[in-house]
């Protein structure tokens, strides 16, 4: 049986369809080995791998919203701190040290004077997530370690590559791909920033892209980034487009030691349209 990699990406709310995706596999019995997670996704690994039920992650979606995570302030860094977050995951973390997981767990930040990507794989837990959520404009930097560090989707939008230096010999890419804002003029700030963002990792993605075996892409294009309210809705997306790629990762299943090689492309997994109302 190959050891099963997933790579959870960033997306504010819209990385509620982690915990559709996550389902899935639990519901079909395919054991994932290892995890690594970007900004919200660092948030759902930790908790996951700390040794949340899926029961568990869907009523912590239902409660959570920006403000449980940030804290409005005034500073020349940024509009908010993440201060909050250490206490919302001292909350929910069954544990607090990567040693302590139950699975395996890689938190990416970026040091933001080299420009560098590191990956957190021991230690305390906390910090690392805070670091690997502080988007660039809207959250202040975290200093760890001697460091100034800021959100992981810089370096890592998706952190296939950590998972194969952790040793993952299959690696689902999970990709919150979505707009910033929905019409042709920016809400505000936050959108034009945001979406800025989201052009310059696009043009990127044949980076992490090429160490993922399949790529899972849950359609969160009509979620904005603040969507919290809409928990039910962003699981049921991640569940649909991890059930679109589970032909594939059944043949992982069955196939025979010798043929784990990496994939030389990534397959790229997209659920049918859901039903309108």
């Amino acid at each position: 049986m190959p050891k099963i990699g997933i790579a959870l990406g960033g997306g504010f709310a819209r990385g509620m369809a982690h915990i559709g995706v996550l389902k899935v596999l639990e519901e079909e019995g395919i054991p994932v080995s290892m995890v690594a997670g970007t900004s919200v996704g660092a948030i759902m690994g930790a908790a996951y791998c700390s040794g949340l039920t899926i029961a568990e992650l869907e009523e912590v979606a239902h409660k959570v919203r920006f403000t449980t995570f940030a804290r409005w302030t005034l500073s020349r860094f940024g509009f908010a701190s993440t201060d909050r977050m250490t206490s919302f995951l001292k909350q929910t973390l069954k544990v607090y040290t990567f040693e302590e997981l139950r699975i395996p767990l890689g938190v990416t930040a970026t040091d933001f004077k080299t420009g560098g990507g590191t990956v957190f794989t021991s230690g305390p837990i906390i910090d690392p997530v805070r670091a690997s959520c502080a988007y660039p404009g809207m959250f202040l930097p975290v200093e760890l370690e001697g460091r100034c560090l800021v959100d992981g989707m810089l370096s890592y939008p998706v952190p296939t590559r950590p998972l194969r230096e952790m040793g993952a010999e299959r690696v689902i890419g999970v990709h919150l791909k979505g707009q910033w804002s929905k019409g042709c003029a920016p809400r505000h700030f936050f959108d034009v920033i945001g979406q800025s963002f989201a052009i310059a990792q696009d043009m990127m993605s044949s980076v992490w892209r090429s160490a993922a075996d399949i790529v899972i892409e849950p359609d969160v294009a009509g979620f904005d980034y603040d969507d919290f309210k809409r928990a039910d809705e962003l699981i049921k997306v991640g569940e649909l487009a991890m059930r679109a790629a589970l032909p594939e990762v059944r043949k992982w299943m069955e196939a025979p030691a010798d043929a784990l090689a990496p994939l030389a492309v990534g397959m790229v997994a997209r659920p049918s349209p859901m039903p309108a109302d």
